[in-house]
């Protein structure tokens, strides 16, 4: 059995909210993206040339916590979100994990929501070794990927076996 690596989207149930109110209690303001390359988070790819997004706050930990009980105390961080503007059709396949071509922090999360650490990844070939190295600890539940240039939560791990 080998273990690899899944990149999770915002999940689906959590996307209409924000898409009407975000996590900051603001209404976003959809807009055509004239250039593309905003790192969506609904589908884990760039936004294209034409394409109509909006920028939300998020707090994943938050939205994570509402689903499962467990309040997620300080590290309900809250930051901006790429989205698309109108529901897609999510991740379009297995590509592997995105947005690794810039600095990114890992942070480690037990199930109870308590930040267990953090690994600064710099090179993309970087992101294999430091997840694997995140959850050869039997305590971390999940791994935030975040930007290093804005803090902004980009996807989540979970640990996923396959044959």
């Amino acid at each position: 059995m080998t273990t690899a690596h899944t990149p999770h989207p915002v999940p689906a149930p959590a996307l209409k909210e924000p898409r009407t109110m975000d996590d900051a209690g603001r209404s976003p303001v959809p807009r055509t993206d004239d250039e593309g390359g905003a790192p969506l988070r609904c589908c884990l790819r760039r936004g294209e040339p034409g394409e109509r997004i909006t920028l939300v706050t998020y707090a994943p930990l938050r939205r994570w916590a509402a689903h499962t009980g467990v309040d997620p105390g300080p590290y309900d961080e809250q930051g901006p979100v790429f989205l698309h503007a109108e529901e897609c059709a999510g991740p379009r396949g297995d590509d592997g994990l995105p947005f690794t071509a810039a600095h990114r922090v890992l942070c480690r999360y037990a199930s109870d929501g308590t930040l267990l650490g953090g690994r600064l990844v710099d090179t993309p070939d970087g992101f294999g070794p430091a997840l694997t190295e995140a959850f050869t600890d039997p305590a971390v539940a999940l791994v935030h990927v975040r930007a290093v240039e804005y803090g902004c939560f980009l996807y989540e791990v979970r640990r996923d076996s396959r044959p």
